[in-house]
């Protein structure tokens, strides 16, 4: 299994990487969602699991970022936005909406900006910031789903609305060509 701490940035000796992880609904759109953002440097489509009583493992990505060119706060705020951020369905096994931090301090920055968010918007969140205990890839056959045929009914029903919504409500988080 793939640590959180075997993939850190400041691990493999670039201090400038930071990891956290997102899960809310299919890793696929996630994972399309996050490698159009700019100081993304690496989205890894996989499952993610946290400490009991959510060990279970739940579909997510992993994303490396340079915090100098995208802030984590603009990380939730694309999060928060682009899956059932909101939505109590039946399906939060397979599609946990969840934050995963690495650190206590990341944490812990990130429970603000999701309560800033939501004082900001009025909007209840059900998704939580947990802990990031464990990350398995999923199969290569599916990673960068997106990247490999957009023009699957797949991505055209799901991902493209999501980059569109991006295009429209956050276009200065996105980087020059939102292909990805």
């Amino acid at each position: 299994m793939d640590t959180p701490e075997a993939r850190t940035g400041r691990d493999a000796g670039c201090s400038l990487m930071e990891q956290v992880a997102f899960g809310g609904g299919c890793h696929w759109c996630t994972e399309a969602v996050f490698h159009a953002i700019r100081g993304v440097s690496e989205v890894d489509q996989g499952f993610a699991a946290s400490l009991a009583p959510d060990d279970a493992f739940s579909e997510a990505v992993r994303v490396t970022f340079n915090p100098a060119e995208v802030a984590l706060e603009n990380l939730v705020r694309v999060h928060l936005a682009t899956h059932a951020s909101t939505a109590k369905h039946s399906m939060r096994g397979k599609y946990r909406s969840a934050i995963y931090c690495l650190s206590l301090s990341q944490a812990q920055q990130t429970n603000r900006i999701v309560k800033e968010i939501t004082q900001e918007t009025g909007t209840e969140f059900v998704t939580r910031v947990l802990h990031l205990a464990g990350f398995r890839h999923s199969d290569e056959r599916f990673r960068e789903y997106y990247k490999t045929d957009p023009e699957r009914p797949f991505c055209r029903t799901y991902i493209d609305p999501k980059l569109a919504l991006l295009r429209r409500n956050l276009p200065e988080l996105l980087k020059d060509r939102v292909t990805t």
